[in-house]
């Protein structure tokens, strides 16, 4: 057996995302059965100072030899970055992208992609123009539990699927916890709102089953019905929203899904997972699959089938428990449990598309998170709702 390939991170940003992501980068793989690669933290850059930086390099367990950045722009010059992970919000992520894609880095950039779809296009562009790696970071997309859904459907048990629906939804008392207005998930000038950040994987449940399942030759846009409802104090975000999306099957006819999103109210109230049932279906005409809530990092799943069958899943992150018998995506037998919250799967995924000259991700490619985009882009545009231009923009650079 070779050596594991060691993959050299950057990672752009300081703030909570980054904190779960790095410390998971460095657990080590073989603890979840990943023989292929390895990780190391080289630089980690903060806006702010170059103290944040060293501070969170320190947090994080990285190496002593991994150097802090007081700036983006100085960050990517850094020659011994292999792959930069950017964790800004999604407002900057156009921005921060380009500079890193411009300065010839590949890049692992978290969900949403950015604000629209022209400027994930134009990175893509870029991207391919460089001869670059780049993907968006859902990392629901590489848990077990969403190949396990993904490959029973491909299998036919279901049978030809029917509808789809999936709400992450969350109660955060807005008007109480973000009164000011500048917390992300209300500031316009962040793309605050629903959709961008917590409807980003109710999307990505209704694609994972609808879109990516099916050959790429045979996956075709949907039509976008939406209702949006906005957030009264700041007028230009979303607090609740309805998507009706009608996927083309010539030939088992067209397929429904809704998709749902709100900033009021809660998937699963109570917080235990069971109690409000599952946030995602996914109806067959021989039965369904059910995922429990929270759908960005669900734990449980259920399979009724016409004729009775009924088999309950548990999938403890960030392995899925003892005795499943599950096999990764990279044919590897999964640990019981481990270190971790579950986000170094996707950046295994990134590191061994480095290792075998890949330049997108396996499990949502380029063109699959252009298509999301755009269908955000219809819903804002059904409802009028655009952010302020320097974060819509494709000037580059862009101060913001």
């Amino acid at each position: 057996m070779s050596a594991p390939k060691e993959i050299r991170w950057g990672i752009l940003a300081t703030g909570g995302i980054a904190l779960t992501f790095t410390k998971d980068l460095l657990v080590d793989p073989t603890t979840r059965g990943v023989t292929n690669v390895k990780h190391t933290v080289v630089a980690a850059a903060s806006s702010s100072s170059v103290s944040r930086a060293s501070d969170f390099l320190k947090e994080v367990g990285a190496p002593s030899s991994a150097k802090p950045y007081g700036s983006y722009e100085e960050f990517v010059t850094d020659p011994n970055i292999d792959i930069v992970y950017i964790a800004t919000p999604h407002s900057h992520h156009y921005q921060n992208a380009r500079l890193c894609l411009e300065a010839g880095k590949n890049v692992l950039c978290e969900k949403a992609f950015t604000v629209n779809a022209p400027q994930l296009k134009e990175l893509v562009r870029i991207a391919k123009e460089k001869n670059l790696f780049l993907m968006e970071a859902v990392w629901t997309r590489y848990f077990p539990l969403s190949i396990y859904v993904r490959e029973l459907i491909q299998s036919g048990k279901l049978g030809a699927i029917q509808r789809v629906s999936a709400d992450n939804s969350h109660a955060l008392d807005p008007e109480n916890t973000m009164a000011d207005g500048k917390n992300r998930m209300v500031n316009p000038d962040l793309a605050g709102g629903a959709l961008l950040d917590l409807g980003i994987y109710s999307l990505t449940w209704v694609f994972q089953t609808l879109y990516t399942t099916l050959p790429p030759a045979d996956r075709k846009p949907p039509s976008v019905l939406s209702s949006l409802k906005r957030y009264a104090p700041t007028g230009a975000a979303d607090e609740l929203t309805t998507i009706l999306l009608t996927f083309p099957r010539p030939k088992t006819g067209d397929v429904h899904a809704v998709a749902t999103t709100g900033i009021k109210y809660a998937s699963d109230p109570v917080g235990d997972k069971t109690t409000a049932g599952p946030a995602c279906r996914v109806h067959g005409e021989k039965g369904e699959i059910q995922i429990f809530p929270p759908l960005y990092r669900p734990t449980k799943t259920r399979l009724i089938l016409n004729d009775g069958t009924v088999d309950e899943r548990d999938w403890p992150q960030p392995g899925p428990g003892k005795g499943s018998g599950w096999v990764n995506g990279f044919g590897d037998s999964m640990q019981a449990e481990g270190e971790g919250q579950g986000m170094f799967w996707e950046a295994d995924e990134a590191a061994t598309a480095l290792v075998e000259g890949r330049k997108e991700g396996r499990f949502e490619d380029l063109a699959e998170s252009i298509t999301i985009m755009e269908v955000m882009d219809e819903v804002r545009k059904q409802a009028g709702l655009r952010y302020p231009e320097k974060i819509e923009t494709l000037n580059f650079p862009q101060p913001l």
